[in-house]
Formats: C-alpha cells, sequence, structure tokens
C-alpha cells in the first residue's frame, strides 16, 4: 500500500511538473525566440547589435510602434482589427506641429489637445463598430484613407519643423543623472537595483499566495534560478544603458504604460470583460457584460494611444510630416500577432505585444546592420508573420 501510494503521489508530481512545463513555454516561448534573435543578430553583425548606443536606438526607434501595440492587443483580444492607426498618429502628429510650431502653443496643452483629438476621433470608430456593427475592417480601412488624405491636407504636403527642444525630449531626452556619476550614470544602476528588490519581494508575495491556495508552483531550484535570471537580465541592461546616456525618457513612458494596461488586463474587472468579448460576445453579452460600451472604449483607447504614438514620433524625427505613420499599422498588428494574440479573439497580453514589437524591431536593426535590403526585410518578417499566425491556429486545432 505504501509503494502504491508513493508511485501514484510521484506520478501526480510528474505529471503536475509536465503540466507546468507546458504551461511556461507556452508562456515563455516568444521570450526564447527573442533570445535567440538576439544572439543571432549580435554574432552576425560582431557584436554591434548589443553595444550601449544601439541598444538606447532601438529603444527610441521602436518606441511608437510599442505604444500602438499595447492598444492594438486590446483590439485583437475583442476580435477586431484597426488598420487607421498609423493614419491618425501621422495626422495628430500633423496638428501638433501646427499647433506648436506655427501657432507656439505651449508643449504640455498641445499634447493634452493632440492626446484629445486622438481619443475623438476612436470613439468615431468606436461607434460604427460597435453601436452600428460596421466590421471593424471596414471602418478602420475608411479612417486609414480620410487621416491620411487629411494629414495631407493639413500639412499643405510640405513638412512642419522644428519642435521646441521641451516637446523633443518627451522622444529623445535622457532622465538626469541626479548623482553627477560622470562616465557612469550612476542613478540607472540605482534604479536597476531598485526594480531587483521590487522583482524579488513580488515573486516572493505570489509564490505565497499560489501556496496559500494550493496552486501547482515550480520547485524551489527553478523558482530561484528564475528570480536569479531575471535580476541578472534588469541589471546587466541598466548597466549598459548607465554606460551611454542613462535611462530614456521615453523608456519611463513605456514602463507606465505596460504596468498600467497589464495592470488593467490581468486584475480588473474591465480586463476580464475585454477577454469575455474576444472569447464569445453573445455569452458574454448574456452574462451582463456591456459589450457594446466595452468594445466603444477599447476604440477611444486605441484613438488615444494612436495619438500618443503620432506625437512620440514628431518628437524623434523633430518634424511632423505627410509620410509619418507610414505602415505603422501593420508593425503593431504584426507585433500583437508575434506576441502571442490570437486572430480568432480572446487570447492575448500586453507583455506578449511588447516582446512581439521587440522581435520586429530588433530583426529590423539586424537586418539593417548586416547590409540586407529593405526587400528581404520585408519579405523576411512577412514570413515570421506568418509562421506566428500558423502557429496559433496549429495550437488552437491541437486544443480543440
Amino acid at each position: 500500500m505504501q509503494t502504491l501510494a508513493s508511485l501514484a503521489k510521484k506520478n501526480k508530481k510528474q505529471f503536475s511538473m509536465t503540466s507546468m512545463a507546458k504551461k511556461n513555454m507556452r508562456q515563455y516561448s516568444m521570450i526564447i525566440a527573442l533570445i535567440f534573435i538576439m544572439l543571432l543578430f549580435q554574432i552576425l553583425t560582431e557584436g554591434i547589435l548589443l553595444k550601449p548606443l544601439n541598444i538606447t536606438n532601438l529603444i527610441l526607434q521602436n518606441s511608437y510602434i510599442l505604444v500602438l501595440a499595447i492598444g492594438m492587443v486590446l483590439v485583437i483580444i475583442t476580435g477586431h482589427i484597426d488598420l487607421s492607426v498609423g493614419s491618425i498618429a501621422a495626422f495628430v502628429g500633423a496638428i501638433s506641429g501646427i499647433l506648436i510650431v506655427q501657432h507656439h502653443m505651449s508643449t504640455f496643452m498641445a499634447i493634452i489637445i493632440s492626446l484629445l483629438i486622438g481619443a475623438i476621433i476612436g470613439a468615431w470608430q468606436g461607434f460604427w463598430v460597435a453601436y452600428m456593427k460596421i466590421p471593424a475592417f471596414i471602418v478602420t480601412l475608411a479612417g486609414m484613407l480620410l487621416f491620411r488624405g487629411l494629414t495631407m491636407i493639413v500639412l499643405k504636403g510640405q513638412s512642419i519643423a522644428p519642435y521646441p527642444k521641451s516637446f523633443q525630449g518627451m522622444s529623445s531626452g535622457f532622465i538626469p543623472d541626479l548623482f553627477g556619476g560622470g562616465s557612469i550614470h550612476l542613478l540607472t544602476i540605482v534604479i536597476g537595483i531598485l526594480l531587483s528588490i521590487i522583482l524579488i519581494f513580488s515573486e516572493l508575495k505570489n509564490r505565497r499566495v499560489q501556496l496559500k491556495y494550493q496552486f501547482d508552483v515550480p520547485p524551489t531550484s527553478v523558482f530561484v534560478g528564475k528570480i536569479v535570471v531575471l535580476v541578472g537580465i534588469i541589471n546587466v541592461f541598466s548597466y549598459v544603458l548607465s554606460t551611454y546616456n542613462g535611462i530614456p525618457n521615453i523608456l519611463i513612458t513605456l514602463a507606465i504604460l505596460i504596468l498600467a494596461y497589464t495592470f488593467v488586463m490581468r486584475k480588473t474587472v474591465v480586463g476580464r470583460h475585454i477577454y469575455a468579448i474576444g472569447g464569445n460576445e453573445k455569452a458574454a453579452l448574456l452574462s451582463g457584460v456591456k459589450t457594446k460600451k466595452m468594445t466603444f472604449w477599447v476604440f477611444v483607447n486605441m484613438g488615444a494611444l494612436s495619438a500618443l504614438s503620432g506625437l512620440i514620433f514628431a518628437a524623434r524625427l523633430n518634424a511632423a510630416t505627410p509620410k509619418a505613420g507610414n505602415l505603422f499599422e501593420l508593425d503593431a498588428i504584426a507585433a500583437c500577432f508575434i506576441g502571442g494574440a490570437s486572430a480568432y479573439g480572446g487570447i492575448g497580453t500586453v507583455p506578449g505585444a511588447i516582446i512581439g514589437g521587440l522581435v520586429m524591431g530588433i530583426m529590423n536593426n539586424g537586418m539593417s546592420l548586416i547590409g540586407l535590403g529593405i526587400d528581404w526585410q520585408q519579405a523576411i518578417k512577412g514570413l515570421v508573420l506568418l509562421a506566428a499566425v500558423a502557429f496559433d491556429i496549429y495550437n488552437k486545432n491541437k486544443a480543440s
């Protein structure tokens, strides 16, 4: 009897570890892919990819796509799509140029007005999708054409530049070093250490809660190894940034957005309702979810984040141009699908979209560094996107 009991306990433990390994593999598969791609291009570029200057450039160059990906993943989770985000970004960037450069409005007021315009545009499109039941593909395709045309009209085919330093700083500025570290940005090192401490306490707290409710948890050795790896990554990343100019302002903005939207999607009723709509809209409606209202606000949110992306791009370029935002929507959509969002809706995470955006950004940067032509870059990105969606469909069919 004791032998049978110990064997059953052993089999249960093995089953638990197997299921946990599968779960973690699904959760971290894109992180593994990201690390592999980074190492590959680090070798192919002979070490240029992970130099401090290039890492900072990666953050600055991909920030506006990552902002769009955060909003786009919510749209995709609800089972919709938004093709207009690039045109909205260009239009809002043009408006900001007119307000700040031509009419000398204060940077703060111009940013607030620009974000409100983006939200109003999102409300316009959300109304047609949520309440008039016109497919989002058609509504946002019309929006893409409409706001691209309006951008050309308000700019009269010309660029507006330059922006004041206060506006440029939101995209290309860096947080000052309060400790005056000279060649090393000491504040960045301190922030890295503080983040490590917060991570350790957070992981310990989550593990205690899981043990309290008798959830499956990884062995202590695996748990400790995970923390060591994460703390190591945070501090190495902080050190690399500290050897250049420290933490870019836009990285702080991205961190706030990622934390805020991750919290909303994981811990709030709003997040659960968004997932419910994407999983089964009719069932969600019967369960008391206000599906129309929620869909409407998802598009309002997408409009506001599109506006923010347009402002970041204009600040980065130091100009409002008619061609701004070109193909932004495709990069944002690709980031979401590569990061694990489902083409059927109901599945996806904000961190996953960010990882997908980083995969695309590192591929773009790495292929440029090794001298690969734009034609081959587009082809390879298309194949990666197709593979990501095919993988999603394969998993869905396997589960059913």
